[in-house]
C-alpha cells in the first residue's frame, strides 16, 4: 500500500498550489542582481568609475552621429556639455600664451 501513494519531493502542501507565480519573484531578483553586476563590470572595463565618484573631475570628448565634437566636463556633481565648432570668433581680450603643434601632431601650450 505504501508504494501506491504518490510522494512529491518538493510539495509544500496546499499553499504551493494556490500561487503558481510565486517562483517568478526569485527570477526577477536574480535578473536585477545580474543587471547591476553587468553595469559595474562595464564601468570598470571602460575605466569610468570616476563618473560616479562625487569628488572626481572628469573630461571626455565625444563625436556624435553628425560628426560634431562635444566636450563633457564633470566637476563634482555638475556636468557641463560644450559643443566644439569651427566658427571663427572675434572680440577683445589679452594674449595668454602660445600654442605650438609638434611634428607628431600634439599641441603644446606655453604660457607667457
Amino acid at each position: 500500500m505504501r508504494y501506491l501513494r504518490r510522494h512529491r519531493r518538493f510539495d509544500n502542501g496546499p499553499e504551493a498550489l494556490e500561487d503558481p507565480i510565486s517562483g517568478v519573484a526569485n527570477l526577477f531578483d536574480a535578473s536585477v542582481v545580474f543587471i547591476v553586476s553587468m553595469m559595474i563590470a562595464l564601468f570598470m572595463a571602460y575605466n569610468m568609475i570616476d563618473l560616479v565618484n562625487p569628488n572626481a573631475e572628469v573630461t571626455l570628448t565625444r563625436k556624435d552621429s553628425a560628426g560634431n565634437l562635444e566636450v563633457i566636463t564633470k566637476k563634482g556633481s555638475e556636468i557641463k556639455v560644450t559643443k566644439v565648432t569651427d566658427r571663427k570668433l572675434s572680440g577683445q581680450g589679452e594674449k595668454l600664451g602660445t600654442a605650438y603643434r609638434l611634428g607628431d601632431g600634439r599641441v603644446v601650450y606655453v604660457p607667457e
